[in-house]
């Protein structure tokens, strides 16, 4: 599985992005297949866990993020977004999706469950 994510950008406090990540998947396999996460890391700070959509359909969020980002996928284009509203400069960082396949729900949220992880896009939110 190849994950690239794309759509980050410099925003002011209070806007929105929609970011965006597109999977190529092999032959024998599908895109329903993977549980999708974003995940980010801001400058000198590890790297966390932001939102992730199983693929029975449950959905989870870091509490910083409840209510302003939301993550939805569009399997027939094997494609994961992240609405993010309401923007905030702690929303700072690179932005990275990933995909695990067997991911259980108590495992959403943590990284070392995700397998295959795109490139990252950048997203800077000034105040």
């Amino acid at each position: 599985v190849q994950l690239q994510a794309f759509g980050g950008g410099l925003v002011q406090a209070g806007d929105f992005l929609r970011l965006s990540c597109a999977a190529s998947v092999g032959t024998f396999t599908t895109f329903t297949r993977y549980t999708v996460g974003w995940f980010r890391q801001a400058p000198g700070k590890e790297r966390e866990f932001v939102a992730s959509h199983r693929r029975s359909g449950s959905i989870m969020y870091q509490d910083s993020v409840k209510g302003r980002f939301t993550v939805s996928r569009d399997n027939a284009n094997n494609i994961v977004y992240l609405q993010m509203n309401s923007l905030k400069p702690e929303d700072t960082a690179v932005y990275y999706c990933a995909a695990g396949a067997g991911v259980i729900s108590s495992s959403m949220g943590t990284s070392a469950a995700y397998y295959y992880w795109g490139q990252g896009t950048q997203v800077t939110v000034s105040s």
